[in-house]
């Protein structure tokens, strides 16, 4: 499996391939974002196969991944996307990469629904937020290491949120004026460990999947001036540089205390439900989100609904593991009803209901049921907007 700290060299990569992980694994969506093939939980991938040798990495045959020996041709299907047919929803798209946006932004689409501050962070700044804001206290070494990543930048504290602008930034700019939705940092304790000076301040934690992460962490006493920084980043893209195409999106809100601390300190931060048209969604992925839509949809502008989360929590399942891949499946029933429930209660307010999990770009039939479902957007991997798009196009004539 990889983790952030793969990236750069994932980035170089004409394909990965993977012993573990399914296919909402960390490795998966960063491929995919990439717009390079990879095949996941092979089990034992990386002992048959030797360094030096010639293979073929295809996900083009459906759900299963293959690897083949040597070398083989292949076709390339074209599409015309200068008229995309009309359809009762919106289709968006998952982008994090701000080198790949004006790019991705060439592709037929209505917005971002899913802009992931991962990336921007372990790419563009790759140093824990706190490490930044208590630089006079760190170790001599760690210091010229911070003081080399940090060149050209007049603070510690501007370094992180000047990159975080810039990421940001780019990625409304490619877009606009059409809505992009950035989900504030979703890192989970091990992943911000793994930053620069993060070990000193983040706990060792069993299952880092449902740990120290999301809302929980933003209002936490230990973590709330490094928010800051992001919220800093965010009210310079839409105030300084016009950008109020940005949205804001929260993920992990695990009950509705939560919902209710984190738009407050929000508010506290100069990011305002309403004000200079700023617009907060939730992410929707918790079984208590679906259970308590409507509490929670007091607090928000919306729900984009993550449906990796959801059917993980839902279903009792570990999505990185490749044992029990095979039962991931957003289509079950349990889940389908949970995610009826959200579209429902999003509906009778009157407010915006999205998704941005894996689901839809894998499967058509679960990207039809949305739509019926009254869903107001799919935000789907690049690589699979042209295909569902014209594909739900066709079952609605």
């Amino acid at each position: 499996m990889t983790d952030p700290d793969w990236e750069p060299i994932m980035k170089k990569a004409s394909a990965i391939v993977t012993n573990r992980g399914g296919r909402t694994c960390h490795a998966a969506i960063i491929a995919r974002e990439l717009g390079i093939p990879a095949v996941v939980g092979c089990g034992d991938a990386t002992e048959r196969m030797k360094d030096g040798e010639n293979v073929t990495v295809s996900c083009a045959e459906g759900d299963t991944g293959y690897v083949y020996a040597e070398l083989l041709e292949f076709s390339v299907k074209s599409s015309s996307v200068e008229m995309m047919p009309d359809l009762p929803l919106k289709v968006m798209m998952n982008v994090g990469n701000p080198d790949r946006a004006f790019d991705f932004a060439c592709l037929p689409n209505e917005g971002v629904g899913l802009a992931r501050l991962e990336f921007i962070i372990n790419r563009m700044i790759g140093v824990h937020p706190r490490a930044l804001l208590e630089f006079d206290d760190q170790e001599p070494q760690l210091q010229n290491e911070i003081r080399e990543m940090m060149k050209g930048f007049d603070s510690p504290r501007e370094f992180y949120v000047g990159r975080l602008t810039e990421g940001i930034a780019t990625l409304g700019a490619a877009f606009y004026p059409k809505r992009v939705i950035v989900r504030l940092s979703d890192f989970k304790s091990n992943e911000y460990a793994n930053l620069v000076g993060g070990e000193r301040y983040e706990p060792d934690e069993e299952n880092p999947m449902l740990g120290f992460r999301g809302a929980g962490r933003y209002v936490s006493d230990s973590f709330r001036d490094c928010f800051a920084l992001e919220c800093e980043a965010v009210k310079r893209v839409r105030n300084d540089m016009g950008l109020t195409n940005v949205e804001i999106m929260i993920p992990f809100v695990r009950t509705v205390d939560q919902a209710k601390a984190v738009v407050e300190e929000l508010a506290r931060q100069g990011l305002k439900r309403g004000e200079n048209g700023l617009k907060i969604i939730m992410m929707c992925e918790i079984p208590s989100n679906a259970l308590l839509a409507e509490q929670f949809l007091e607090y928000f502008d919306g729900f984009s609904i993550g449906s990796n989360d959801m059917t993980q929590l839902a279903l009792g399942l570990d999505r990185d593991s490749g044992v029990v891949s095979e039962l991931f499946d957003e289509r079950n029933d349990a889940v389908k009803a949970l995610l009826s429930m959200a579209i429902r209660a999003a509906k009778k307010q009157g407010k915006y209901v999205g998704i941005c999990g894996q689901g839809p770009s894998d499967h058509e039939d679960f990207a039809a049921w949305l739509m019926e479902e009254g869903i107001d957007s799919l935000s789907l991997n690049p690589d699979t907007v042209v295909q569902t798009w014209l594909s739900l196009a066709e079952l609605k004539k």
